[in-house]
């Protein structure tokens, strides 16, 4: 098959003119890039994604894997820098940013649990503090810290 000259080799990393080639095989070139390389080329292909995609070709949908390839290739940018090449609704689009919503979400709703068994338990110490448990007993108990059953203990004056 292969030498048949039905199939035609493309090596990526030797493709010169990016604004000549697919947008297509454009982001795809964007994984071979350097580093130093891949924001400026990420910023022209997005460009060039606003400007020949119309709304049926689905340009969220590249806009996204443009996104994904730039956010495993280079981990170290920050959330600012990524805004920066993509517009704020097109950002908010992407699956990426849809995941690590849900995560601040999910993690929020975590703290809010947490926060919740800890208002329960600081209002069982001085219950448990008048059945003549120890701070020691009443902490290990509620999963407390010894230094805030004190503190309630003080404060209740028990």
């Amino acid at each position: 098959m292969l030498s048949s000259g039905k199939v035609t080799r493309l090596y990526l990393d030797e493709l010169e003119n990016l604004n000549q080639i697919s947008i297509g095989l454009a982001t795809v070139q964007l994984i071979t890039l350097p580093e130093t390389e891949a924001i400026d080329t990420t910023r022209q292909l997005i460009q060039r994604v606003r400007n020949e995609l119309t709304s049926d070709q689905k340009p969220e949908e590249l806009l996204q894997l443009i996104e994904t390839v730039l956010v495993y290739k280079l981990p170290r940018l920050t959330r600012r820098e990524v805004e920066a090449m993509f517009s704020l609704d097109e950002l908010k689009q992407t699956r990426y940013f849809q995941d690590v919503l849900e995560e601040g979400r999910e993690e929020g709703r975590q703290e809010g649990r947490d926060e919740g068994r800890l208002d329960k338990a600081l209002e069982t110490v001085p219950r448990l503090l008048a059945l003549e448990l120890t701070v020691e007993q009443v902490a290990e108990a509620l999963q407390l810290d010894i230094e805030q059953v004190r503190n309630i203990q003080k404060k209740e004056g028990l």
